[in-house]
């Protein structure tokens, strides 16, 4: 299931149960698991572990070099990609930008057509990037999130779980877990209907709204409302949209802008 005209490194292990396409580039000890598509003209290049049946769609780039001006070429780094992943064409995610460090995807993420990953993004399950999202590097995005096209986001921020993003945002903040954002660090409010989508029972949801308006929307700093929502107990799965506004990342957390009105 080896096209003629690929070019594979001897150091690469390629399941037998693998397709690769014409014209495919597959350069260094990467490693292709099985049920596996590489279509034409895609490359791994370097160390790239590519999860059993996961595509990888025509002219995508995995394992570039990071987009890094202190970058070390010598770096011994990697992209390892979880099973069933759909990275469609023209694709590009960036190696880990340090020794031993790896930009890493799981399982059943969608990667629309030009979206790219920076070095040592880290992506959970079930993502779905439209085209042309950008990630720079040291994001990590949780699981179930949804990013429209265009979408931009500045490295070292946070995207968590059952998101819902608007595209064409930008965004150099955090974004919590089951919000909904667009435009320049807004959100908008609760991911309401994909939480519904998702099985989150009425108790679940009428939890995580009111530790929402608790968090957001009562007219006090984050960390007061912080202060006083960590004085109740909450359902597990409001629980962890505490603990991600507890401990944000440098970036801060985006604000809640209600509304389409001008900024």
């Amino acid at each position: 299931m080896i096209h003629k005209t690929a070019l594979i490194d001897p150091s690469a292990r390629i399941d037998p149960a693998a397709e690769i396409g014409p014209y495919v580039v597959i350069e260094g000890p990467s490693e292709v698991g099985a049920g596996c598509k590489i279509e034409a003209h895609a490359q791994l290049v370097g160390h790239v572990i590519v999860g059993e049946g996961t595509q990888i769609g025509r002219g995508a780039v995995i394992g570039g070099e990071p987009q890094d001006l202190g970058f070390d070429p010598a770096t011994q780094s990697s992209v390892i990609l979880g099973k069933k992943n759909v990275i469609r064409e023209h694709v590009t995610i960036h190696r880990g930008s340090k020794p031993g460090t790896a930009t890493r995807l799981g399982d059943g993420n969608y990667l629309m057509a030009g979206s790219h990953l920076a070095h040592d993004v880290v992506l959970g399950n079930r993502n779905i990037l439209a085209n042309a999202a950008l990630l720079g590097g040291h994001i990590h995005v949780g699981n179930n999130t949804f990013i429209g096209g265009g979408a931009v986001f500045h490295q070292f921020l946070r995207i968590g779980d059952f998101c819902v993003i608007q595209g064409n945002g930008s965004f150099s903040k955090d974004i919590p877990h089951y919000c909904a954002a667009q435009r320049i660090n807004r959100i908008t409010g609760l991911n309401v209907i994909g939480l519904r989508r998702q099985g989150f029972s009425a108790e679940e949801r009428g939890a995580i709204k009111d530790l929402f308006q608790t968090l957001f929307c009562r007219g006090m700093n984050l960390s007061q409302a912080v202060q006083q929502a960590a004085a109740r107990q909450w359902p597990e799965k409001a629980q962890r949209l505490l603990e991600f506004v507890q401990a944000p990342s440098r970036k801060g957390v985006c604000p809640v802008r209600p509304g389409r009105g001008d900024d």
